[in-house]
């Protein structure tokens, strides 16, 4: 590395000397510019004073005609003459103006202005005297006039008087045109001056691009060296990084599959050892099987549960939306919140006024607050304050470019507030994992938070989390205002009664369901209740049952079949009976009745594992609905 080195220091008097001729020539160039405004300024007077000149020559033609035509027609008395005489006055005062700005630069021309102001008007006046005496028929009189010497005279100095002018324009003419050369002369002095220092800077530029090359073509091979190497190590960087990313993925894939495994054997265990126990004792005549009947129970709702939240944590979960008035729902929701977190925990809403309203699965909502809440007194076991304060937000461009699956727009803001001990960076960071929890053993199944993302999440929401060790953590929750109080309109959930309705056995129920064991199961379960049912195994099955079954009163329908869905049977099926009403059953639907993740408008649904008390009541809340609830497109 040293030659070049040493090199570049033997050539640094040649760049002092380049940069020294640059500035030299610079001030060259401005100095040849400043000439050069100079001279076009010196040219610009030369004009000005030949203008002034023309002027001169022209109010004394001007005077000379009148002169003329006032005596051809004192001579003739014919009429033609006045017309030259008015068309050589009438300009006069106007061309007196026009001479005295053009020689306002010098003061010496100022006598000479006024004395031809005084001396023209009355050499007019006099001629126009003659003309009207002659008009008049007073010839004599007029002829007198103009033999007399004061009229010569007055046109003497008239002519005298601008003769003394034009000299001395004449004279300013002279020294203007001098001037004028002299800067002409100095701007092309500038300009060889300029050109031949540019010619110098050019080939000094020159040898010095030559005497660098060298120097440019080693330190491009060297810099092509090094990028030859910063490429490899990017390219195993992203290779580390992909392997890294993967290997996450899979962490992740293993710890959901981990805790799906771990959580339903556990369900289903108590589930199967439930039935075991009831089938011994049932055996040997003992009928004292209520509790395993209980644990059976809470260990399926709890499998309910847990898929419920899975399906919400994938965005999968059926949505009701309806318009929300966040305010109002924190309200309602103030004795829940108080007996769910305790008395050690106090809560303050802060209600923003004029909030907007939002569109949102209510249901969902509530249950996502509620989750946040929990989550935020577990932080706090000692005690502490729950803050819920809601406003309206607007997420810029900016805020979204850095959080992903956000659009910028107007929301609604839920935020929860604890001061508990906050977490961590990499804790919040993974807070919405799910079966991701820094809770101990048997407290927690690690799905409320991810539940909560997912809800938001197929709401085209937002969710963000911003905690402090030692001060606390707030959970914001944004949602899409509502414009119109029209748009995402829902039914109604109706609530599950405590006794349920029973059916006639008037009513029919087709039941169409591929699952041989949800089809016998279903169809027992309407019958127990009263109605009368027709239970078909396939779409095909069931319009040709449905075509000699004019008496049918409800399509009860799974919605994943194999060849035909549930949602195109519905539509042939009220083709072919148009006051059928129609209610889908499904645990898991994409795209047959639920579109961007809520349901289609006028769309009856139950969603599986559902009880006998609920497929009772939806039953009886759909067939008592005063329309058809035909499925639309």
């Amino acid at each position: 590395m040293s030659p070049p080195v040493s090199r570049s220091r033997s050539l640094a008097p040649l760049y002092w000397s380049l940069a020294g001729s640059t500035v030299l020539a610079a001030l060259i160039v401005v100095a040849t510019f400043w000439l050069g405004s100079r001279a076009a300024t010196e040219e610009e007077w030369v004009v000005h004073t030949l203008t002034a000149r023309e002027q001169l020559a022209r109010i004394l033609a001007l005077v000379q005609r009148a002169e003329s035509a006032q005596r051809g027609y004192l001579l003739t008395g014919q009429e033609e003459y006045l017309a030259p005489f008015d068309a050589s006055a009438d300009p006069l005062p106007a061309a007196l103006d026009a001479l005295q700005k053009l020689v306002s630069d010098n003061p010496r021309q100022e006598p000479s202005v006024a004395a031809l102001r005084q001396a023209i008007p009355q050499k007019l006046a006099e001629l126009r005297a003659t003309i009207d005496a002659r008009k008049l028929g007073r010839s004599e009189a007029a002829l007198a006039i103009v033999n007399t010497d004061e009229s010569q005279q007055a046109m003497d100095r008239i002519a005298r008087t601008l003769a003394a002018m034009d000299a001395e324009e004449n004279r300013l003419l002279t020294e203007r045109k001098a001037k004028a050369a002299t800067f002409n002369a100095l701007v092309q002095g500038g300009v060889g001056a300029a050109f031949l220092l540019i010619c110098g800077i050019g080939a000094l530029v020159a040898y010095l691009a030559r005497a660098t090359f060298s120097e440019l073509a080693g330190a491009r091979d060297r810099l092509a060296a090094v990028n030859n190497d910063l490429m490899d190590q990017i390219g195993r960087r992203e290779e580390v990084e992909s392997q890294l990313r993967q290997a996450q993925k899979m962490e992740a894939v293993g710890q959901l599959t981990g805790g799906i495994a771990h959580d339903f054997n556990n369900m289903l265990g108590v589930i199967v050892s439930a039935l075991d126990l009831m089938e011994t004792r049932l055996k040997r005549g003992d009928h004292g099987i209520e509790r395993f009947i209980d644990a059976a129970t809470k260990a399926a709702e709890r499998a309910v549960t847990l898929t419920h939240r899975l399906l919400a944590f994938a965005r999968q979960q059926p949505l009701a939306p309806r318009p929300i008035d966040a305010n109002q729902m924190i309200a309602s929701m103030s004795d829940l919140l108080r007996s769910t977190l305790g008395e050690h925990i106090r809560i303050e809403a802060v209600s923003a006024a004029g909030l907007w309203r939002t569109n949102a699965d209510a249901h969902q909502l509530e249950g996502a607050i509620l989750n946040v809440a929990i989550n935020a007194r577990d932080a706090m076991p000692d005690g502490g304050k729950l803050t819920i304060e809601t406003g309206n937000a607007f997420l810029d461009e900016d805020y979204c470019r850095q959080n992903g699956e956000v659009a910028p727009g107007q929301y609604v803001m839920i935020a929860v507030t604890d001061t508990g001990a906050g977490m961590p960076a990499d804790v919040a960071a993974r807070a919405f994992d799910p079966f991701f929890t820094t809770k101990p053993a048997g407290r927690g199944t690690g799905l409320g938070l991810s539940q909560v993302y997912g809800f938001i999440k197929q709401s085209r929401g937002h969710i963000k989390i911003y905690s402090e060790i030692g001060a606390g953590t707030t959970v914001k929750i944004y949602l899409p205002r509502l414009i119109s109080a029209a748009e995402g309109a829902a039914q109604p959930t109706v609530p599950t009664p405590e006794i349920v309705p029973k059916g006639a056995a008037s009513e029919v129920v087709l039941v169409v369901e591929d699952d041989p064991l949800m089809r016998e199961t279903t169809a027992d379960a309407l019958r127990d209740l009263g109605y009368t049912v027709v239970d078909c195994g396939s779409a095909a099955d069931a319009l040709r049952r449905l075509a000699g079954e004019p008496a049918a009163s409800l399509l009860l329908t799974d919605i994943v079949m194999p060849e035909m869905n549930g949602k195109q049977l519905a539509d042939e099926a009220v083709k072919l009976r148009s006051a059928l009403k129609v209610l889908f059953m499904t645990g898991y639907t994409r795209n047959a009745v639920v579109h961007g993740g809520v349901l289609d408008p006028g769309v009856n649904f139950l969603s599986k594992p559902f009880t006998v008390a609920q497929l009772g009541a939806k039953v009886r809340s759909v067939l008592a609905a005063a329309a058809p609830s035909a499925s639309e497109p």
